[in-house]
C-alpha cells in the first residue's frame, strides 16, 4: 500500500469502530476502502473481518456500565453467536462471493421495519410473554433470530448490528442503550471466532488487518464515549438513517 491507502484504511478503521459501537455497518466503510486498495473481495472481507476484532473489544469495553445485570444472558444468547459465526465463516469460503447479495438489502430493510415499529411490538410481545423467563431473554425465537444473524455476521457483518438490536428490541424489556451493549459483546463474539477460523484456513492482508485493527479500537472507545448520550428518539433515528444508506451501498 502506498501511505495515502494506509492512512485512508486508518481513517476507515476508525469510521467504522466508532459506528460498529453505536449502530453497526462500519465494514459499509472499511470494505470498499480495502476494494479500492487493490485487495480481492474475499481477502478484503477477511482482512476487514480480522482488523475489526478490537474494535468491536473496544466497544463492548466501552459500554461495560451498560452490561451490569446481563451476565446471564449474554452467556445464553452467546452461545447461538459463537455457532452462527462459525458457520457464516465457513460459508463465506464455501460460497460464491455473490451468494448474499440479493437476500442482504432484504434482511437490514426488514431490520430495519423492526426498529422503526418497535416499541408497539415489543409492548404486544412482553404482554403475550408467558413467564419471566420469555421477558428477561426473549425465549427460542431470539436465540434462534441471533443465531441466524450471526451466521451473517460471520459471512459479511455489514450492518450486522442493526438486526440484532431489531431482533432485542422487539423481544427484550430493555433500554436501546443497555441492548447497545449487549449488541456489541455479540459482535465481538462474532467477529472474534471468524476470525480465528480465518487465520488458518484463509488469505488476508496483514498491513489492512493491523491499521483497521488500531483504528477500530479507537473508533470503538470514541463510538462508546458518544453514543451513551443519544436519548432512545435519537439513537432510533441514527440505525434507521445508517440503516438506509447501507441498503444504497448494499444495492450499488
Amino acid at each position: 500500500m502506498t501511505p495515502g491507502e494506509m492512512f485512508a484504511v486508518f481513517a476507515a478503521g476508525v469510521s467504522a469502530g466508532a459506528i460498529n459501537t453505536v449502530v453497526g455497518s462500519g465494514t459499509l466503510i472499511t470494505f470498499p476502502v480495502l476494494l479500492a486498495t487493490g485487495l480481492t473481495p474475499v481477502t478484503a472481507t477477511v482482512s476487514n473481518a480480522l482488523g475489526l476484532v478490537p474494535g468491536s473489544i473496544s466497544g463492548a469495553i466501552g459500554y461495560r456500565k451498560e452490561l451490569s445485570g446481563q451476565r446471564r444472558r449474554i452467556l445464553k444468547l452467546g452461545v447461538g453467536a459463537l455457532l452462527g459465526g462459525v458457520t457464516g465463516a465457513t460459508l463465506l469460503l464455501a460460497l460464491p462471493a455473490t451468494a448474499f447479495e440479493k437476500i442482504v438489502p432484504v434482511l437490514v430493510g426488514f431490520a430495519l421495519v423492526l426498529i422503526l415499529v418497535q416499541p408497539l411490538i415489543s409492548k404486544r410481545v412482553r404482554r403475550r410473554a408467558p413467564d419471566d423467563t420469555a421477558r428477561r431473554d426473549g425465549g427460542p425465537l431470539l436465540f434462534t433470530g441471533l443465531t441466524l444473524a450471526s451466521v451473517y455476521g460471520g459471512y459479511f457483518s455489514a450492518a450486522q448490528g442493526i438486526i440484532y438490536m431489531s431482533l432485542m428490541g422487539m423481544l427484550l424489556d430493555e433500554p436501546l442503550q443497555r441492548l447497545v451493549a449487549v449488541k456489541n459483546v455479540f459482535v465481538a463474539v462474532v467477529n472474534a471466532v471468524a476470525a480465528l477460523f480465518f487465520l488458518f484456513v484463509a488469505d488476508f492482508d496483514w498491513t489492512a488487518v493491523v491499521l483497521i485493527a488500531a483504528g477500530s479500537a479507537l473508533g470503538g472507545q470514541i463510538g462508546a464515549t458518544v453514543g451513551r448520550r443519544f436519548s432512545p428518539a435519537v439513537l432510533r433515528a441514527l440505525i434507521v438513517t445508517i440503516g438506509v444508506v447501507a441498503i444504497v451501498q448494499l444495492l450499488r
